[in-house]
């Protein structure tokens, strides 16, 4: 007879490479909304585009941000997998009511406010380490606004750069270099998305003693096998492959109008900034970032270029993701255990 810990454990890794999933494709938005709005790419060979990205994505920037989702963010001894199991379906959940209505918010924030909620309300706000919610939170602000600083930094500088040239000769040269921007984007993306489901696999193989050496090293620490990355960055590159079109039009074109250059700009600033927070083990929105990035660009050319009131609206998603998927996730914890009452 299987071990019913066993079973609750895959149900759970499935369900957290569902959520990674759509992760995939409510983001594939953030990796391909400017190369497809520019017509440097079709929908289609956008999103395969980031998708084969998104899995190389395995080989490169490690696995910081999967440790401090996996240990640094809840204190895994004091919740199970229950919690963690009510915790994606909260994401999942927000994640498919944002995308549903077009709106461009974290999956990011989605996983943490879910695994936040139902943790706290197991085992109280002593349950959250203060140090990995310190950084997180920071960056919350910090990413968009890094973004859209260094969106302007590469606008500018390029603008100046190619003020002699032909606007046709600057479009032709940056049609080829958004290849090159959009795939170091859909790296980043997949550098710090993928890592997040990691670290939730990771801490729901930690949680249970039987199975802990899976996922710990001879002092006992959490740590992230390969077999866990591959799973990971497979899933996240599936999900792209499915596209998140209703999010790509918000993205791509009502923000701002943007040419190939300005999406060669967009994307860069973007990616630098989601690789350094990779590098740090910051779990980062990768959509409060290329947003960030495209308002800053847009206002390069002037403030009417950008339609304030889509981004406005935008940042309001943004400041409802972390709890509106904690209460989700709460409500999903009480029905588990109404059920395992029940039965």
């Amino acid at each position: 007879m299987l071990d019913p810990n066993l079973i609750l454990i895959i149900i759970i890794i499935v369900l957290a490479l569902g959520f990674d999933f759509v992760n995939g494709f409510h983001d594939a938005a953030n990796s391909i909304a400017t190369v497809v709005s520019t017509r440097v790419l079709t929908p289609l060979q956008g999103v395969a585009w980031a998708a084969i990205f998104n899995f190389i994505a395995a080989f490169t920037f490690g696995t910081a941000v999967a440790k401090t989702m996996g240990s640094g963010m809840i204190d895994v001894n004091q919740v199970d997998n229950y919690v963690i199991f009510a915790g994606l379906i909260g994401a999942i959940v927000w994640d498919l009511i944002t995308w549903q209505i077009g709106l461009p918010t974290s999956s990011s924030h989605a996983l943490i406010g879910g695994y936040a909620g139902a943790a706290i309300l197991k085992a109280g706000f002593g349950v959250l380490v203060p140090s990995g919610w310190i950084k997180t939170c920071a960056f919350i602000l910090i990413a968009p606004l890094l973004g859209w600083t260094l969106g302007t930094i590469n606008m500018t500088a390029l603008y100046w750069l190619f003020r002699k040239k032909n606007p046709a000769d600057v479009d032709h040269i940056f049609r080829k270099g958004q290849l090159f921007s959009a795939g170091v984007y859909s790296l980043s993306h997949g550098t710090n998305d993928a890592q997040k489901t990691m670290g939730i696999i990771a801490g729901v193989l930690f949680t249970v003693p039987t199975y802990r050496s899976l996922v710990s090293d001879a002092s006992g620490h959490l740590t992230i096998p390969f077999w866990i990355v591959m799973m990971a960055h497979a899933a996240i590159a599936l999900g792209t492959l499915s596209g998140g079109w209703r999010i790509v039009h918000t993205v791509g074109s009502r923000i701002t109008k943007l040419k190939p250059i300005g999406g060669f700009a967009a994307e860069t600033a973007g990616a630098l900034t989601i690789i350094t927070s990779s590098i740090l083990g910051i779990p980062v929105s990768t959509t409060h970032t290329i947003t960030g990035a495209i308002v800053g660009v847009g206002a390069v050319r002037s403030k009417r270029a950008v339609r304030w009131s889509v981004a406005g609206r935008i940042v309001w998603a943004w400041i409802l993701t972390i709890p509106a998927a904690g209460i989700v996730a709460m409500l999903a914890y009480e029905v588990i255990m109404f059920c395992i009452c029940l039965f």
